[in-house]
């Protein structure tokens, strides 16, 4: 049990050492790439459902105030979003069962959609000037997130099948 942690703890710091490398490649070469892609989203969302409700709001606070290092709004609404999307993920993922494949997918696809929205209505309440929908385009990023998320549920899948057929 406690190798299982460690191992989900260190794995959950390396994916958001990758997320925050995406968003200083991305942010650098191609902008446009963060509004439809959330890789802090994709963290929060696979550890939350994989650990629980506890792990991932303290997760999606870590992902959500490094995010908010990046951006240029108001330092914190992320944080808070991550918090509530990695608490409530770990939460329901706690009580239905998420694991089919494609009930794994509309899940996170809800939970990135709720979370984009809870965004929206947060940065628009403490902003005076409108909110940059970039066009639409940030409706994009729940479906992203939801791809990225249950691309890595089903390569975890695929590897543990395949070691168990090596085994």
């Amino acid at each position: 049990m406690r190798d299982s942690a460690a191992r989900d703890l260190l794995q959950a710091f390396l994916g958001t050492i990758v997320a925050v490398l995406v968003y200083s490649i991305a942010g650098a070469g191609a902008p446009v790439l963060l509004i439809v892609l959330n890789a802090f989203s994709v963290v929060v969302l696979y550890f939350s459902i994989r650990r629980g409700e506890v792990f991932g709001a303290v997760l999606g606070t870590m992902c959500g105030l490094a995010q908010d290092a990046f951006s240029l709004g108001v330092f914190g609404v992320a944080g808070l979003t991550k918090t509530l999307l990695g608490f409530w993920t770990g939460y329901i993922s706690r009580r239905i069962d998420v694991a089919p494949v494609t009930r794994n997918a509309l899940f996170m696809l809800v939970m990135a959609f709720l979370e984009t929205a809870l965004w929206v209505l947060i940065t628009a309440a403490v902003r005076l000037k409108a909110v940059n929908l970039h066009g639409g385009l940030i409706l994009l990023q729940p479906v992203v997130t939801a791809a990225l998320g249950g691309a890595l549920f089903a390569l975890e899948r695929w590897a543990r099948a395949r070691r168990s057929r090596g085994a």
